[in-house]
């Protein structure tokens, strides 16, 4: 996940650039630069850490320019170092980029290239776009190099070229992430997101994959990755800036739960190979020796990230065959609880400042615990007190109720499971790279469950009255009933319980009468064994709900087409491996907890009584 801003235009480039960094600093923290250009020479700056690190270069040692690039960078390939910093250059130091993304065969091209003669300085992917183009410029023009360079990469990308023998010109392409091209008085804009570029122009384009743009004083030139023109239809954005960091939705819950594709898809971005299966997680801190060694895992949360420990603890059991236990964060220090040295403790918190969470840390490192963190805020309290951290990767969650990063630490703990049982000799290869091909999967389900939202609103307008609701789940499913009746209290106020569903006998069927929502959670795998007994028993289940008249919201496989003879509600889930169904069940159920909030008039973003981080015990 980084951010992307390029201008031409005749305001001061370099305050152009930072500010348009500044907006989609949130994208990146690791390190930033940019490339300015005056006449036929290319400066390029770049710093490690945050912006502020860029900043204060420039303030002591200024550049100028007529037109340039900058980037914020998320570190994937290649440590976060100034070398790695973006923008990377070709040989001869006059072609520069700036890339978001993953270029999945640079290994190949890199070989190529430098059987070529080209030198490499960093450990980046990036760059080897720089010289690729570089390769195939002879003969060509800048944008006809970068166009036959585009069907020479294969991953996910969004990036944006210039070249001080090409004046005024930028070249930006899209195949993956969000790119944004703006038209001003005699400004010509490029953006990963609208806000970086707001304040310059509300004339934008938003492109779509397959897609690039030639930025010129005399316009933008749009095109498909194979040349066929496209004729340039910008759109008139006008949102208040409070809207625009919305981007154009109605609350931040909405923008942040459709924002999880990409967020699911950074999140992995980088940590796995579809060739070996192997998960990288270097930034753990903590050596694949030192966590093979480790007896026993400890996991603290609060909230809906205690709900992800729960799914975690299925997943690292399953996959590496660990014990893991699983503690409140509230609760942990008021126990004497058994850790030492052989212990692993996983802390887990969007924010990383939750002060339950960190007591708890505290309480574990007195006690000779390593700590491993999950957390999404680069820097945080969290983030500094444990051996390493595992960013979520998730951006920036305004709304209270946690949905984006939610995902992303299931995310993150079934990449920390397959990491294990890989380092405990308990997974396979075969193994790990039919999950890790299933995991990359991820965010185009999400696509499709986003696509079911009139479902959800058509449901919520069924239920919307009703004071009570119950969710049921069984094994790796019931946390995220829990998650699902969470939601829904937090947002619309309705008393939601999620319950395992084969606890409705000793107590909850007495709940169940003709006024009494029950969200089922039946997702299966098809030809797993244990996941298919489950959804057997859960049938049973949704059959007892229906016995006493309830009202039945089933989530079911697409592939189970007698689920709709007993439930009156089906929400369908997209077929995949049984370790990703909980990802996939969350996405709907917070849609549906929306949709209801709003019909009953409910503040979404900032629901009465809480806050986003509790920093206080």
């Amino acid at each position: 996940m980084c951010g992307i801003v390029g201008y031409i235009g005749p305001k001061p480039v370099v305050g152009v650039l930072l500010g348009g960094l500044r907006k989609l600093e949130y994208r990146g923290y690791d390190s930033a630069g940019l490339a300015v250009v005056r006449g036929r020479e290319v400066s390029v700056r770049r710093a490690p850490g945050k912006l502020s690190n860029l900043v204060r270069s420039l303030e002591s040692d200024p550049l100028d320019g007529e037109y340039g690039i900058g980037h914020t960078r998320w570190a994937t390939h290649g440590r976060p170092t100034e070398e790695n910093a973006h923008p990377h250059r070709d040989c001869t130091g006059r072609i520069v980029v700036v890339h978001n993304g993953i270029i999945e065969n640079y290994l190949e091209l890199k070989a190529r290239l430098e059987r070529e003669g080209h030198r490499f300085v960093t450990e980046t992917d990036t760059e080897v776009i720089a010289h690729l183009v570089e390769s195939l410029l002879p003969g060509r023009s800048l944008p006809g190099a970068v166009r036959e360079a585009l069907g020479r990469l294969r991953g996910s990308f969004a990036l944006c070229l210039l070249s001080a023998d090409c004046p005024n010109m930028l070249v930006a392409a899209r195949s993956g992430p969000p790119l944004i091209v703006g038209m001003g008085e005699g400004e010509r804009l490029v953006a990963s997101d609208v806000p970086a570029i707001l304040e310059h122009t509300r004339t934008m384009y938003f492109m779509r994959d397959g897609e690039m743009a030639v930025l010129s004083p005399a316009g933008i030139a749009l095109e498909t990755f194979d040349g066929q023109e496209i004729p340039f239809e910008p759109r008139e954005v006008s949102w208040s800036p409070e809207m625009a960091e919305k981007g154009g939705f109605r609350h931040f819950m909405l923008k942040e739960i459709h924002e999880q594709p990409r967020s699911l898809q950074d999140t992995v971005a980088g940590r796995v190979s579809l060739e070996s299966g192997e998960v990288f997680l270097d930034e753990a801190g903590i050596s694949g020796a030192a966590l093979a060694e480790m007896e026993k895992i400890h996991i603290i949360a609060c909230g809906t990230s205690w709900h992800a420990a729960l799914v975690g603890k299925f997943l690292i059991e399953e996959m590496a065959r660990i014990p893991v236990e699983i503690d409140y964060g509230s609760e942990f220090r008021y126990r004497d609880p058994l850790v030492g040295p052989k212990s692993l403790v996983i802390a887990i918190s969007q924010s990383g400042e939750t002060a339950d969470t960190l007591a708890a840390v505290r309480e574990a490192r007195s006690r000779g615990a390593r700590i491993l963190s999950i957390c999404n805020v680069v820097g945080s309290m969290l983030s500094r007190e444990s051996h390493g951290t595992l960013y979520t990767r998730s951006g920036p969650e305004i709304g209270v109720a946690s949905t984006k990063a939610f995902t992303c630490q299931l995310a993150v703990l079934l990449l920390l499971a397959l990491h294990l049982g890989r380092l405990k000799g308990r997974l396979t290869a075969e193994e790990s790279i039919g999950m890790v091909s299933a995991l990359l999967q991820v965010p185009r389900a999400v696509e499709e469950l986003l696509g079911q939202a009139d479902t959800c609103a058509r449901i919520a307008r069924d239920i919307y009255l009703h004071d009570n609701a119950l969710y049921l789940g069984r094994g790796i499913h019931y946390p995220i009933a829990l998650e699902g009746a969470l939601k829904l209290k937090e947002i619309s106020y309705i008393h939601a319980e999620g319950y395992p569903a084969g606890e409705m006998k000793h107590g909850p069927n007495a709940l169940i009468d003709h006024n009494l929502p029950v969200v089922a959670l039946a997702a299966r795998e098809e030809g797993n064994p244990r996941s298919m007994l489950r959804y057997e028993k859960m049938r049973s289940n949704i059959e007892e709900v229906r016995a006493r008249d309830g009202i039945i919201i089933a989530l079911a496989s697409t592939g189970d087409p007698g689920i709709e003879e007993i439930a009156r509600h089906v929400i369908r889930i997209p077929e995949l491996p049984d370790p990703l169904l909980p990802i996939l069940m969350a996405v709907p159920l917070q849609m549906l907890a929306y949709e209801i909030a709003l019909l009953r008039g409910c503040d979404v973003d900032q629901p009465r009584n809480l806050a986003k981080s509790v920093t206080v015990e």
